[in-house]
């Protein structure tokens, strides 16, 4: 697959998630819309870090000639996902909180800025 199909597919799918977190993170928890939305979030995050996986690192050092420092914020979805989900199907409501608030700020707002950074599309859209 080409790297812009990629790259748009992952826009695709991030986007939405911007908006979505925000809202879940501001609404009365344990609602059905909360859940329902929140169903919806999870599946977009995992569904557009696994497809940032196939990215290659376009900034930057590499690993493996592949990956690159951005690519952790990846990893870090694909763990924070399933756990925050076994966390609140467990009960343990702290844990999923804390997970999500970490997931949100790390994965969209601190990762998002770095896609700001020159040399990547978004910077490249918004800067030139």
């Amino acid at each position: 697959m080409f790297y812009d199909t990629l790259m748009f597919l992952h826009l695709y799918t991030v986007v939405p998630c911007v908006f979505i977190g925000g809202f879940l993170l501001i609404i009365k928890k344990g609602t059905l819309i909360h859940k329902r939305l929140g169903r919806i979030y999870m599946i977009l995050m995992l569904f557009t870090a696994i497809v940032t996986l196939f990215m290659p690192a376009a900034v930057g050092g590499r690993i493996l000639n592949h990956f690159g420092w951005i690519h952790l914020f990846s990893f870090l979805t694909l763990w924070t996902v399933p756990t925050a989900y076994l966390a609140i199907k467990k009960g343990n409501v702290k844990s999923h909180k804390r997970k999500m608030v970490l997931l949100y700020f790390g994965a969209i707002v601190i990762a998002g800025a770095f896609t700001f950074t020159p040399g990547r599309y978004l910077h490249e859209v918004f800067f030139t």
